[in-house]
Parts: C-alpha cells; structure tokens; sequence
C-alpha cells in the first residue's frame, strides 16, 4: 500500500507540471492587456510602464512563468490587479462556500442517485424502473440554470420558502446558511444523480447475477439482506471512485449556478477575475481548483484499494 501511494505521488509531480504549464500558457491567450484595464481611462504611458514592471508584464513569457511559479514554491500566488489583495486571501475567502455547495450536492447525488439505482436494478422492467430511468433522463438533460430558475420562481418566489440568493456562512447562522445553499446544492446534485443512478443500477444488475448472490440466497437469508449486505457493498465500489472525482467536477463547475443564486464563491470570482483581466486571481483559482482535482483523483484510487482486497494484492 506504501509503494502503491509512493508512486501515485510520483506521478503527481510531472502532472502538476504540465497542469501549470497550460494554464499559464492558455492565460495569453485572453484578449486585452491588463496594464490598460488597471490604468484606467487615462492611461499615461509612464503609469503603464510603472504597472508593467511591478507585474513582470514587460518580461518575456517564459520569465513571466518562473516568476509565477518560483511564488507559488514559496507560498506566494500573487495580487490581484484589480482588488490589490492577496490570491491566497481571496481563495482562502470563495474556497469554502464552492466547497461547502460541492459537499452539500454530493449528499443530495448520492442520497438520490445511489438508492434510487438499487431501486431500479431490483424492480428491473417493472414500472418503477421505468419511471426511475426516465426521471434519470431529465435529470440529465435538464440545464443548471434553467433549473436554478425555476426552482427560484417557485420556492422563493411563489411559495416564500427559501431566500432566493446571497450566502451565509454556517459559522454565522448554520439553519440560514442550509437555506441559502440547499436549491443550488440540489442543481449541482441534480444531474450527477442522474448519473450516479445508471451507474449504481448497471453494477446492482451485474452483482444481483454473480455467484456469491446465489449463494446467499441458496442459504435462505432475507432478499432485503441480499440486496443491502452482499449485492450494494460490492456495487458501489466503483461508485466511491465515482463520487471523489465528481467532487472535483463540482468545485470547478459551479460558475453558472453560483452566478444564478448569487453565491460568492469560486465560479463568481473567476468569471470577475476574467472580465478584469485579473490574470493572477484567474491563474491562481484554475491552479487550485486543477490541484483539488487531481488530489481527489488520487483519494479515489486509495479508496477504491482499500475498499477492494483484489487490487491489495
């Protein structure tokens, strides 16, 4: 097991190379210079050198790049242009609210996704796993933010439940806050239920047919202990690998829904960061949110060891 993580590290080390590599090249590729949106409308010569120079925009991109990344070794992502504060004080502030949403739809996805898929592959071709399979459908093809609207028209709207934007920290008013992140925590959940469920409804139907279930049932044990002991724990192991790597999908894929329900997270600070041609804010979110991506694809790999004895082996 200490080898297996040994090496997974190893190979982090030229990922995160070429991860940081394109994001700071794709970042030249952004339209406008952003020595003229910080100079403002009068735009003196002497200023734009000043801001240049302070930025290292007047070097070459190649310099440009040891620059940034000899500061992110030591801990430094830069400052931001436009708000003159700290990168890492800025994701320090959005990272919890996109993470607290994230977490928050992975428990509404695998609430519903996972038992709505048992639920199908053991009434498999009835009715209910005909209506489960085309809920899945819509869910699929369903938008976020037509879904974030809807929902926002008729819970905060029509029925005055919920607030139909803002965010409160859980540390301020944890009920208020469950308020403000629940409609765009079940948009981001909703899809991946989807999802989620034809996944976990293939690998019930193939568990429900291998011999170890037979066997179970030729023991004479409840069919409810069949399903949930024997058949779901071998399933859902694929599902654990699913699940850690959506997680990262949702960190970096919540711009839409936070720009709906007005969350001042990851998704609206970049959006933000690109339109003010922040490239520090832009280069530093995209970096951790890749970071946070690979990190949990590595979590995925030892969970999906750990929970198999096979791949110990």
């Amino acid at each position: 097991m200490l080898m297996f993580l040994a090496r997974r590290l190893l190979q982090l080390l030229p990922t995160l190379f070429f991860v940081s590599v394109i994001i700071f090249g794709l970042q030249q590729l952004l339209p406008g210079d952003p020595a003229l949106a910080m100079a403002g409308e009068e735009r003196d010569p002497a200023v734009l050198d000043q801001i240049r120079r302070q930025y290292n925009l007047d070097q070459p991109i190649y310099l440009q790049y040891f620059y940034w990344i000899g500061g992110i070794l030591t801990g430094n992502l830069g400052e931001s242009m436009r708000l003159k504060e700290s990168v890492f004080t800025l994701i320090a502030q959005k990272f919890p609210v996109t993470l607290q949403l994230a977490l928050m739809a992975i428990v509404v996805s695998l609430s519903v996704g996972v038992t709505a898929g048992i639920i199908s592959a053991v009434y498999k071709n009835t009715r209910l796993d005909y209506a489960v399979n085309v809920l899945a459908l819509t869910g699929i093809s369903t938008p976020n933010f037509w879904l974030g609207i809807m929902l926002i028209f008729l819970f905060s709207v029509h029925l005055g439940w919920l607030p139909a934007s803002g965010y409160v920290s859980p540390f301020e008013d944890f009920w208020m806050s469950m308020k403000t992140t629940i409609l765009p925590a079940f948009v981001l959940g909703n899809s991946f239920a989807a999802v989620l469920m034809r996944h976990t409804r293939s690998a019930m139907l193939a568990a429900m047919t291998s011999d170890y279930v037979r066997t179970a049932r030729a023991k004479g044990l409840a069919e409810r202990i069949v399903v949930l002991k024997h058949a779901m724990r071998n399933a859902l192991t694929p599902v654990i690998t699913l699940g850690a790597l959506e997680l990262g999908t949702l960190l970096s894929g919540a711009v839409l829904t936070e720009q709906v329900f007005s969350i001042p997270g990851f998704g609206k600070l970049i959006v933000d960061s690109v339109f003010n041609r922040d490239y520090a804010v832009v280069q530093g979110v995209t970096l951790v949110t890749a970071t946070t991506y690979i990190l949990l694809n590595l979590a995925a790999d030892i969970a999906y060891v750990l929970v198999n004895p096979r791949l110990r082996e």
